[in-house]
């Protein structure tokens, strides 16, 4: 019995899909980007009260807050330093599809922040998108060595020469900066990457 024939999409469907995908993944992460100024304007005129969410490690009540400190930040000059490796690695992310992209930035949440509060200090509150950040480099480098696709190992490439100075974030450089942030969202990026790749059938 043979089976039914399916049509393939024409090359200006698959062109269409992918510049889809391109507009919808520079809408959400400029609008997630707008609303971390959103809260730090806020923030700043409520004198740092939204600082309190950030993560403290070992502090069970403050769980919680794994999955608000990616989004706050201790200051305009640290949300600057953030917002446009967070606009290019995250539009990077999200233009292949955003459901997986939305999928790896919840993996990438969980495990940076549960890796922050298990090895973090609990004299401070820890905050900021560089979790996020890292996730999004790991699971970009992550997409290249999984899966077999020509597209995502040209822009891991790419990722790598223009933000492979990045690795040096996970190191213990700065005691004003959470490297433990910086690694863990970067383990979580790979994992995501890993935990979603598409699996081809032989």
């Amino acid at each position: 019995m043979s089976n039914p024939v399916v049509p393939r999409r024409s090359r200006s469907e698959g062109l269409m899909t992918h510049a889809t995908r391109a507009v919808s993944a520079a809408v959400l992460v400029v609008a997630v980007t707008a609303g971390m100024w959103a809260l730090e304007i806020y923030d700043y005129a409520a004198g740092n009260r939204l600082d309190a969410y950030g993560i403290r490690a070992h502090d069970a009540g403050e769980l919680p807050q794994i999955l608000t400190a990616p989004f706050l930040h201790g200051g305009f000059e640290h949300l600057m330093a953030n917002t446009m490796p967070f606009l290019v690695l995250g539009f990077l992310a999200a233009a292949r599809g955003i459901g997986r992209f939305l999928a790896a930035a919840l993996i990438i949440i969980v495990v940076g922040g549960l890796g922050v509060w298990f090895t973090g200090s609990p004299t401070v509150e820890t905050l900021g998108s560089s979790i996020l950040i890292f996730g999004f480099f790991g699971y970009l480098l992550g997409r290249g060595l999984f899966e077999r696709n020509l597209l995502d190992l040209v822009i891991a490439v790419g990722v790598a020469v223009f933000y492979g100075t990045m690795i040096y974030g996970v190191l213990p450089t700065d005691p004003m900066i959470s490297w433990q942030g910086h690694l863990f969202g970067l383990i979580g990026g790979v994992l995501a990457a890993f935990t979603l790749r598409r699996r081809i059938e032989a």
